[in-house]
């Protein structure tokens, strides 16, 4: 049994029909996918902005949190050197003092020293 030729062309016009609900659906598809991944970029774009202010944030607060630290140890250097510089100024009074007290001392020594020679060749002499 042989089908006729209206029979084949309304079986083709089926298909064809078929092929267009399911093409109609496939387009459907896509733009339904497409508005997908628009939500999901949009999604994403802002956990991403979200991400950034607070990456700024912490960034901004660690700035905040080294520039303190770098005040307080510059201030506590700045403390060590006063603390060095009057070391160093008493050390050098010291110094000055006890090289005052030898010089002294040496006078003295060198005062006896000659008083002793002169009482020897005094002493020589007067014989």
């Amino acid at each position: 049994m042989a089908a006729t030729l209206e029979e084949r062309v309304a079986y083709l016009e089926g298909r064809v029909e078929e092929q267009s609900r399911l093409g109609a659906e496939l387009r459907e598809m896509v733009s339904h996918l497409d508005q997908k991944v628009d939500r999901f970029r949009e999604e994403l774009m802002a956990r991403i902005q979200a991400v950034d202010q607070k990456v700024d944030r912490v960034r901004e607060e660690l700035m905040a949190q080294i520039r303190a630290v770098d005040q307080k140890l510059t201030a506590q250097i700045q403390a060590v050197d006063q603390k060095v510089d009057r070391f160093r100024e008493e050390l050098a009074a010291q110094i000055r003092a006890l090289d005052q007290k030898m010089t002294r001392y040496f006078t003295w020594l060198i005062g006896l020293y000659v008083a002793g020679l002169l009482a020897i060749m005094a002493a020589l002499l007067g014989r």
